[in-house]
């Protein structure tokens, strides 16, 4: 086997072949996606973000929610059979199909000083035409209606810690979007017998159960505040970290619900 054989060998094994058969992680795609996610984030706020003085707070955490919600329902039709299989709208494909279809609605927002009206409009006309697919091709809203049932309550208990403000305001976010991830990926796994693909969440399943997923992601989401708080001095960059880590819980936290619907039947 030669070199160039054996590295698409490499690339197919941990990469490719993932992309299309659903059969997971591993731990080299896990590391270069995770390197990729890091990098991903530090440039496009140094290079997009600062220069066309897009301040990062809560407008822009809203503006970029309905292209969360397009790339998310957009990747469940995939897996739900609506849509053809396309390394453009896999995992990790889709991320960057969205991030190139709503750059351009940043960047007019930023020239004509209507941000963020473009950018929310954009993403809620390609939500819109998502969710259509969606809507009419669900067969049963049962895992939607569980998914709810587990997120009011874990938001009930986020919001009431709230109370004592032990993080930054604008950190509720991605937290209340990982507890929304965490509610859909219980009710998968534990009520409809989906497997996890994440390589170390999928050991701690199999170790303790499903439910682990809330004691789990909530050591998560201390450590990772707590990092962030030492690592990034400059407030800003910071924020937009948080933003990263809300796109991250929020993107499955659709998909997982709505891959339900598709799959199963009523």
């Amino acid at each position: 086997m030669g070199a160039g054989e054996a590295l698409w060998d490499f690339f197919y094994r941990y990469f490719w072949e993932p992309m299309f058969t659903r059969s997971g992680y591993n731990a080299v795609n896990t590391f270069v996606y995770a390197l990729l996610f890091g990098l991903g984030v530090i440039y496009s706020y140094r290079y997009i973000i600062k220069p066309l003085k897009i301040k990062v707070d809560e407008r822009l955490f809203w503006a970029v929610t309905p292209m969360v919600i397009f790339g998310s329902t957009v990747r469940a039709l995939v897996d739900g059979g609506v849509l053809p299989k396309h390394p453009l709208i896999l995992t990790p494909g889709i991320f960057f199909t969205a991030f190139f279809l709503i750059l351009p609605s940043l960047v007019a927002d930023a020239r004509l000083k209507t941000y963020p009206k473009i950018t929310i409009a954009w993403g809620t006309v390609l939500a819109a035409w998502a969710n259509y697919l969606l809507i009419t091709h669900a067969k049963s809203w049962e895992p939607y209606m569980l998914t709810m049932v587990h997120t009011v309550v874990s938001f009930a208990v986020v919001l009431a810690f709230y109370k004592w403000k032990p993080f930054d305001r604008l950190y509720l976010y991605p937290a209340l979007a990982h507890y929304f991830d965490v509610a859909s990926t219980v009710v998968a796994i534990h009520f409809y017998g989906y497997r996890e693909v994440h390589w170390i969440e999928h050991h701690l399943v199999q170790w303790f159960g499903a439910y682990i997923y809330y004691p789990w992601i909530t050591l998560i989401l201390i450590a990772v505040y707590y990092a962030l708080r030492e690592l990034v001095p400059d407030e800003e960059e910071r924020h937009f970290w948080y933003l990263a880590i809300y796109i991250l819980g929020l993107g499955p936290a659709i998909r997982d619900p709505a891959q339900m619907i598709l799959q199963i039947g009523g």
